[in-house]
Order: C-alpha cells, then sequence, then structure tokens
C-alpha cells in the first residue's frame, strides 16, 4: 500500500510540474530578453571599426626611429641643411591612378633641384603608373588605408618618414591628393612658402638658424561637432594625454616645416591615442586624419603654426564627408583666380577636389592661367 501511494504522489509531482514547464520558460525568455539588451553593452566589448593591423604598426615604429635618428644632428647637421638649397618634399596620398601626374609635371618643369616627390599609393588598388619623369621611382613602402580610420595619419607619417631619410634639404613637407591641383606656378609657390617670416627661435636656440619656418596647417578649436569627434572612440578614452580643451580639427592637407615632420613621426603619446579605432556606433563622427595633426602641434608649438591651410576645398555642397567635385565644364580662368583667393594674408596654392576628366581642360588653362601669376 505504502508503495502504491509513493508512486501515486511521484506521478502527482509530474502532472503539476510538466504543465507548467513551458509557462516558466516562457515567462523567463520575457524577462531575460530586455535584461539582455540592457547588460550587453556593459558585458560585451563595444564594435569598432578597422584598426590597423600589429605587424604594420611595428613596420612603422622602425621606419619612424630611423627618420629621427636620420634628423638627429647637432649644430653640425644644422649649419649643413642651413646652407644647403632647401627644398619641398610633395607628398602625394592615393588609393587611384594620379589623374593629373601630367599637370604636376609641368608645374615642376625646370626647377629639379629645389622639390622631391613621395608617392604613397594604396597597395590593394593596382595603379597605372604616370609616365612622367617626376613621379617614376618615387612609390614608398606603402600599406592599405581606410576612411575613417587611423590609417590615413599612419600613411602620412610614412610620406613625412620617407621623405625625411631621403634628403636632407626637404625643408618644408606638402600633403596633397590625387585630386589637388597647382593653383600657381612652380615659382610662386616655392617663394611663397619661404617667404613667411616664420617664428622666432627659442630662448636657448645657439644662434645657427636666424629664424624657425612655421607649418601651413589649420588648427581650429570649438567648431560645430567637435565633442562628437573627440568621443568617437569612447567618453574618456583621449584622457589623460588629451584633454578636450587641447583637442583640435583642421584640413587633412597641410604643409609642414622640417622640426614638425619629425614631431610627428617621433611621436608615440599622442599616437597611442589615436591610434585606436573608432566606435561603429560612432563612425560617423570618425575623422581622425583631420584632429592628429593639429592636435599635436597645437599642444607642442602653437606659435610655430600659421594655423591656415594652403588648400582650398570647397564645401558648401558636400555629399557624405566629401567635398564639391569640379567637373569639366566649371574649369575656367575664372575659376582658378576664385579658388586662389583666401580670408588670410596667404594665397591658395592648391585646390581639391577635381574630376578625373578635368584634366585636358586644365592643361589648356595651364600656361595662360594656372602658371601665369
Amino acid at each position: 500500500m505504502k508503495v502504491l501511494f509513493r508512486i501515486w504522489d511521484q506521478d502527482r509531482e509530474r502532472a503539476m510540474t510538466v504543465p507548467s514547464s513551458p509557462f516558466l520558460i516562457s515567462l523567463f525568455l520575457l524577462v531575460s530578453v530586455p535584461v539582455l539588451f540592457l547588460l550587453a553593452p556593459r558585458i560585451l566589448p563595444p564594435k569598432r571599426l578597422h584598426s590597423i593591423p600589429d605587424c604594420d604598426e611595428m613596420y612603422d615604429l622602425a621606419l619612424f626611429r630611423r627618420a629621427t635618428l636620420a634628423s638627429a644632428g647637432g649644430a653640425g647637421g644644422l649649419r649643413r641643411r642651413a646652407v644647403a638649397t632647401p627644398k619641398i618634399a610633395f607628398m602625394f596620398l592615393t588609393n587611384s591612378d594620379l589623374f593629373f601626374a601630367p599637370l604636376w609635371e609641368r608645374f615642376f618643369r625646370g626647377h629639379e633641384q629645389l622639390f622631391n616627390v613621395y608617392i604613397h599609393a594604396d597597395p590593394s588598388v593596382r595603379l597605372l603608373l604616370p609616365p612622367t619623369p617626376s613621379f617614376r621611382g618615387r612609390f614608398i613602402p606603402a600599406k592599405a588605408t581606410q576612411r575613417g580610420s587611423p590609417t590615413l595619419i599612419s600613411a602620412a607619417r610614412r610620406l613625412l618618414a620617407a621623405a625625411l631619410i631621403d634628403d636632407s634639404s626637404n625643408a618644408f613637407f606638402a600633403l596633397v591628393s590625387q585630386h589637388c591641383i597647382p593653383l600657381h606656378s612652380f615659382r610662386f609657390t616655392y617663394h611663397a612658402v619661404f617667404a613667411d617670416p616664420g617664428s622666432p627661435p627659442p630662448a636657448h636656440a645657439d644662434g645657427v638658424l636666424r629664424h624657425r619656418h612655421r607649418s601651413f596647417i589649420e588648427i581650429l578649436a570649438g567648431e560645430p561637432g567637435l565633442w562628437d569627434r573627440y568621443v568617437a572612440r569612447g567618453d574618456d578614452v583621449m584622457l589623460p594625454e588629451v584633454p578636450f580643451d587641447q583637442f583640435r580639427v583642421g584640413s587633412q592637407f597641410f604643409i609642414l616645416a622640417r622640426r614638425h615632420a619629425v614631431m610627428v613621426v617621433r611621436d608615440r603619446r599622442l599616437w597611442k591615442k589615436f591610434k585606436l579605432p573608432c566606435l561603429k556606433s560612432r563612425e560617423d563622427s570618425c575623422y581622425p586624419e583631420e584632429h592628429y595633426f593639429p592636435t599635436l602641434l597645437e599642444m607642442q608649438d602653437p606659435e610655430g603654426c600659421t594655423r591656415y591651410t594652403l588648400t582650398r576645398v570647397n564645401w558648401t555642397d558636400s555629399v557624405g564627408g566629401h567635398p564639391h567635385t569640379y567637373r569639366p565644364p566649371e574649369i575656367l580662368g575664372d575659376l582658378i583666380k576664385e579658388l586662389r583667393r583666401s580670408n588670410s594674408t596667404y594665397s591658395y596654392l592648391f585646390a581639391r577636389k577635381f574630376s578625373p576628366d578635368c584634366l585636358d581642360p586644365l592643361l589648356n588653362l595651364a600656361d595662360s592661367v594656372i602658371f601665369q601669376d
């Protein structure tokens, strides 16, 4: 009899628990799903955009050390650079063919002792080598680049390092893209850059160099959306190295004086922050290349910069973060003259962005307008 009651009790327990199981499971799922949505961002790491591969970072560190050592000299090295004919290093950052190489070649013609050309071409894109002598053999070892990532900073730093190592006579370093064109003759451009009065030497200067060249780089503070860009990697990620009140924005393209080029390739402190990838959820505010250079120079040598860029860009009808692209019907002499005008004391020397089919109309204007200053 006891055995029968025990069996009956076990069957009753099963009858009571089994029907309730689907209800409990449904209740558990109903409660747990919202909880997971709330806790997932805290538990799981946030999705980030593409970062720089470790192998690329190691390669760059070795290259930057070589560039720093090549530029580190005593007073004797400074004197040698002071008496040598100074040059401008033109650094092309491109992920497509160099559409306007024939125009640049005409710009360079006859001034071979006053410039060098260096090209960082994205290796993931098959490029046609320009058939112009100034560009031949000037491609440096390059790594893949991607918009909205620190890879564009790395590419510019590689160009600076290559130019520093290659020729100690490189006094200025002009970063341009495949969509850039010159707005003046080479002679006008060269004298405009070197005619800047510069900044006074520091108190501890030994008197070898009478003045210090300034860099032509845009440095802006208090711009709309600056906070969103500052927290693009995370709310407190930039601290303590980069406080918000020292975070700056500027044009991606610039002309740096030699000491600032050395400063950029030597930097490790700010780079460890700017090399971090942005959060996927904030990719609309991720433009690292527009912040690293102006922020670094603002923090280390604010008096040594003009705070102006010499590359004209039309943002009046930008689309998806890209500026206005000029088309062949717009290529007129009046456009070139308009693009030269600046609100500062400096005339714009370069302009972007031009579609590839603008080459022929630009060549037609080269001798009659562009190179007639």
